[in-house]
């Protein structure tokens, strides 16, 4: 029999003093069961907000083949980047050093990648296959860099082993399978890949802020978003290195960092991200965390790098708490995040069924971008030594010999820790079980969510989260709000139409340097005369037409530009 899911049924952060201060993040949870690498993530996000000269290689939003190196290649292999926290006698530091060495290194960094261990951007010369004068060699269209316009060769790219593509001498470079490499089998015929696409962690201990010189980088109170003031970032680049997963980039035609701003414009608005709209596989899923903040540093500071992922748990906070409702409305948090915490999937999926687990939380970052480990091939792989690959018994039986083998997920999740990724793999394997028994109209067995810690309805709710949830269901996203009122303003839903709203100047303005005169107040709209021909318009009015209201005939005023002998 498989060991039951041994954990309270009391939620993170419920059962303690209520919390001095309570603090609200948007956060996001990937599915990888669902992941089908097809990258619509990535082309929709570079299109969004990287489509310009300087940011060709940056890629806010890139999905990894796993194994692999990832990009930037090895970006995992702290020893050579050093990026993240460290502890030092038992207080956090940056692995790049204190304040002092790193002010030492700021005009030669060596931990800063170089352009190869991205890719250098290119395009190809299509100019040279039209032009080419006709003769006996076909023309091609050489590779020409986006950099500096000189012919390059390719010899990387975001995506550079996709599919396991490199082969097994690529494969070995990547970090996390050094250290699981004896529980791997890397054979193409018995391989099995899942795909991990990444964005900025948004962490609730970043060490890019910490890292940056000129305190251009910062998380935003209101939601938890890392920002670069573009204005105040002087380039110095120590960001690129303090960031582990990354995930930081220097426009070379700017001299600015730029990073993945979570879509905070669609955010404020109560929309998702770009990535998350236009994911084909409906993987991603987000919502409203509320956590301690007095508690993310004491998390951070746990002695073994196992303890980590429960130490972040803890500072997660139960919003069906009375009394932490009580503190987050206290503490300037608007009732209406309150309700969208209560209905968020993201803390469903971490808090309630535990399933969902951050990434390599060993760097100390507190990341708040989680991910729900793959279970797919546990099925096929069953089914393959002629065993019912539903049955629960079989299920349970099989986690421990996956392809990719736990260790692998424990060191990108867990950092090592086995036992929570056993206990996320479970009860995802006890969900297929029970709703194949539903499917199939046999009898419910309450005990396959029990030999989980769960009930039968928890199952069913799960299940619906995670295969059947509406659009509404997996972005629960509130509006922005004023800090200063707690209000969402006239309801727009922006925060620069707020007085005193993020982004604001102090006097209510967006932007003293555009002097726009205030916006008038909205007004009714007015009915628009049908303009057939011969129509007139006002007095003092120009000419204009509402297709909305012609009624087909005649020629609308204003839909063309007007003849000469109207001219005159």
């Amino acid at each position: 029999m498989p060991r039951p899911f041994s954990r309270s049924k009391t939620p993170a952060g419920a059962g303690r003093a209520a919390p001095r201060r309570v603090m609200a993040q948007v956060a996001m949870v990937m599915n990888l069961d669902k992941c089908i690498g097809c990258h619509t993530c990535s082309v929709t996000c570079k299109q969004t907000w990287t489509n310009r000269p300087g940011a060709e290689y940056a890629w806010f939003n890139n999905v990894e083949t796993r194994p692999g190196q990832g990009y930037l290649r090895g970006y995992e292999d702290q020893d050579v980047w050093r990026g993240g926290w460290t502890l030092r006698h038992g207080r956090l530091v940056p692995r790049a050093g204190g304040r002092l060495q790193r002010l030492s290194r700021i005009f030669a960094n060596p931990d800063l990648p170089g352009m190869d261990d991205y890719y250098e951007p290119w395009t190809y010369d299509y100019e040279n296959l039209t032009a080419a004068p006709l003769g006996d060699d076909v023309p091609t269209a050489p590779p020409r860099s986006l950099v500096d316009g000189r012919p390059t060769a390719v010899t990387g790219g975001p995506n550079w082993d996709d599919d396991l593509g490199g082969g097994p001498a690529h494969l070995a470079g990547d970090p996390v399978l050094r250290k699981v490499s004896d529980d791997v089998r890397l054979e193409y015929e018995n391989a099995f890949m899942f795909y991990l696409p990444r964005i900025c962690e948004h962490c609730l201990n970043p060490s890019c802020v910490a890292a940056c010189p000129s305190g251009a980088i910062y998380k935003r109170i209101e939601d938890g978003i890392v920002l670069v003031d573009q204005d105040r970032c002087r380039g110095w680049r120590m960001c690129v290195s303090g960031c582990p997963y990354k995930k930081i980039y220097f426009n070379h035609r700017t001299g600015k960092a730029e990073k993945c701003t979570f879509c905070y414009p669609r955010i404020e608005a109560g929309e998702p991200t770009v990535c998350s709209e236009t994911c084909v596989g409906r993987l991603r899923y987000l919502g409203v965390i509320l956590y301690d903040p007095d508690l993310v540093g004491e998390a951070a500071s746990v002695e073994d790098d196992r303890d980590l992922y429960r130490a972040q748990l803890g500072c997660f906070l139960d919003p069906d708490d009375p009394d932490v409702a009580a503190a987050a409305e206290a503490s300037g948090v608007p009732h209406d995040w309150i309700t969208a915490a209560r209905r968020s999937p993201v803390h469903a999926l971490i808090n309630r069924y535990r399933v969902a687990l951050p990434l390599h939380p060993e760097y100390r970052t507190m990341p708040m971008v989680w991910y729900i480990p793959p279970l797919s091939p546990i099925v096929d792989a069953l089914a393959g030594t002629g065993n019912d690959g539903e049955d629960a018994g079989n299920l349970f039986g099989a986690i421990d010999s996956l392809r990719i083998p736990v260790s692998y997920l424990a060191e990108l999740f867990t950092a090592g820790d086995p036992e929570p990724v056993r206990d996320s793999l479970r009860r995802l394997a006890a969900m297929r079980a029970h709703m194949r028994r539903a499917n199939l109209g046999e009898p419910e067995d309450p005990g396959i969510a029990r030999s989980v810690g769960m009930d039968t309805a928890e199952m069913q709710r799960m299940y619906r989260l995670l295969a059947l949830a509406k659009y509404e269901e997996r972005y629960v996203i509130p509006t922005a709000y004023s800090a200063a009122s707690g209000t969402g303003g006239d309801g727009c839903g922006c925060s620069l139409d707020t007085p005193g709203g993020p982004g604001m100047m102090p006097d209510g303005s967006s932007a003293d340097a555009f002097h726009a005169p205030p916006k008038p107040p909205p007004q009714a709209a007015e009915p628009v005369h049908a303009a057939g021909p011969g129509g007139d318009d006002p007095p003092g009015r120009p000419r204009r037409v509402n297709l909305l209201n012609w009624n087909g005939h005649g020629r609308p005023d204003g839909l063309f530009p007007p003849r000469p002998q109207e001219e005159t």
